[in-house]
């Protein structure tokens, strides 16, 4: 049979001769049913395997032929998520999976270096405990600003620039922190750089609008696998860069993969939902058949609608409103806890091992200074407890899917709370390490379970902004944490790891409190 363009369907669809054509009076057809629901879809399989319909003329002899070259949904109209779910997962997610895990390696080592370059800069330029604090605590007070101002961008001029000329700006700024003249500029050159990391968390929104329903969990969990290998990359490279070359070096030699990611931006996808919701449907259906042409399955055949009302894109304010109040105020608290706690343990690491190995040095002001360099050993037990997060991730795959997010993330955040507890139990190194590799393996999944249940629960309009909001609110809890684990943990670690406990169970509660469960749901509203 011929295939020919038939009139009224969307740019680029071809159809088989006897397939959704008027027929002959008196003939019939029949196709394997499916069930419909205003187009929505809710199983990423109901949409049938290329070749699964078959259409039966009614008549004496009528042949029957199958459908090899096209999928069929009803009434010839499909939804993004249809398409999504329809097209599987395959090559196109591989690539993007690599490209969207560099931009979070490269966050993760940024991160990552604020409890190398502490100690670092106290034994350089003799810095106090709370100079010390303020160089964490100015990054995340960038990434707070710009999180809501790279959510607005993204909303409304897509997911793709607001990533490319995120990637650039940390890059330059990344580069330039390695050669500040004065503590003054390096904290400027370090609010910047947290700025640029704002945006991060869109890469998230990106990766989860194209991944089928059935992997999308498992696969933005995954994700976390970049960020542990870029704090383990990060720790092996201060152990051999530091004690040798110093902290410059390592700023500068740091910048690499975000050099590598601002190179591959231009070639990152635009979200087809994005451009769905925003009118250009054209490009969405260029992007799908993209999607079918590197997955190697057959591109649906009809016409591409809106999938759910598309409300008004970008808006903060509707973040607030009365259906979505309630889930929106739960998870700001969830997560700032979650960063409070997360990079609490990482800080906390750093003054448990690097505590053993006091000197005195001069200092830039009166008096004497401690300082605290870290030894090849401290270097180790901190890459042992990052690896930690490898196991974390692989953890929370499993109970996510068989429990659901929010009973994961209340019991993760328990868990936490009594590792962080034990602290105090001990002072035996090897005990010691073993307590920080539970509690970091567990706060990394938790972490990881909060980036999938976030984007889950939000409608598209409203997703780069609901993501881009909690995301501020937890550069809040991170820009507290280093007056708790750095200058609070120095005169009392009962009292620090008292904080970090009693934020924990309250975070576990407000999971429990969230109305709304997202396992098996579809990114369709």
């Amino acid at each position: 049979m011929k295939p020919r363009r038939v009139v009224g369907l969307s740019r680029g669809y071809e159809e088989m001769d006897g397939a959704n054509v008027p027929r002959p009076p008196g003939s019939t057809a029949t196709a394997a049913p499916t069930s419909s629901a205003g187009g929505a879809e809710q199983n990423g399989d109901r949409n049938g395997a290329a070749g699964g319909t078959m259409l039966t003329a009614a008549g004496a002899g009528a042949p029957e032929f199958e459908l090899a070259s096209v999928s069929v949904v009803p009434d010839d109209t499909y939804t993004v998520t249809q398409a999504v779910n329809a097209l599987g997962f395959g090559w196109f997610q591989v690539k993007l999976s690599l490209c969207v895990g560099l931009c979070w390696m490269a966050d993760s080592m940024e991160m990552t270096i604020l409890s190398v370059l502490g100690p670092a800069l106290h034994c350089d330029w003799g810095i106090t405990r709370y100079q010390q604090a303020l160089v964490t605590t100015v990054v995340f007070l960038g990434m707070m600003l710009s999180s809501t101002f790279w959510g607005h961008l993204s909303d409304r001029y897509g997911r793709k620039p607001a990533l490319t000329l995120c990637g650039v700006l940390l890059f330059l700024y990344g580069l330039l922190s390695s050669v500040a003249p004065s503590f003054g500029w390096l904290l400027l050159l370090r609010g910047l750089v947290g700025f640029a990391i704002g945006c991060v968390p869109q890469s998230v929104t990106l990766y989860a609008e194209f991944l089928p329903t059935k992997q999308r969990a498992k696969c933005v969990v995954l994700l976390d696998c970049f960020w542990a290998l870029g704090a383990c990359f990060e720790v092996a490279l201060a152990l051999a860069v530091t004690p040798n070359l110093g902290w410059r070096w390592l700023l500068g030699l740091s910048a690499a993969p975000l050099f590598i990611f601002a190179i591959i931006t231009p070639w990152l996808p635009e979200s087809a939902r994005y451009h769905v919701t925003s009118g250009q449907s054209d490009k969405a259906l260029n992007t799908l058949e993209q999607i079918a042409k590197d997955n190697r399955r057959p591109m649906l055949l009809g016409r591409l609608v809106v999938e759910g009302p598309s409300g008004s894109r970008g808006s903060f304010k509707a973040l607030l409103g009365s259906s979505l109040r309630r889930t929106t105020l739960l998870l700001w608290f969830i997560w700032m806890s979650c960063a409070f706690c997360y990079y609490g343990l990482v800080l906390m690491s750093t003054e448990l091992f690097g505590g053993k190995n006091k000197t005195i040095v001069d200092g830039d002001e009166p008096g004497m200074i401690d300082c605290q360099p870290l030894a090849t050993t401290d270097y180790m037990d901190l890459l042992w407890t990052t690896l930690a997060e490898f196991p974390g991730i692989f953890a929370t795959i499993y109970v996510i899917e068989r429990f659901g997010r929010k009973k994961t993330m209340a019991l993760q955040f328990l868990f936490y709370a009594g590792c962080v507890l034990m602290i105090t139990v001990t002072e035996v190194r090897v005990f010691l390490t073993i307590i920080l590799f539970m509690a970091r393996g567990v706060i990394a999944g938790l972490f990881q379970a909060a980036y999938v249940y976030t984007p889950e629960v939000y409608p598209t309009a409203l997703r780069s902004v609901g993501v881009g909001g909690c995301s501020a609110l937890a550069r809040l809890g991170a820009m507290a944490t280093p007056y708790i684990a750095q200058v609070l943990f120095q005169s009392s670690i009962w009292s620090a790891v008292s904080v970090y406990g009693i934020f924990a169970a309250c975070a576990s509660v407000a999971c429990m409190l969230l109305p709304y469960e997202t396992r098996g749901a579809d990114l369709a509203h």
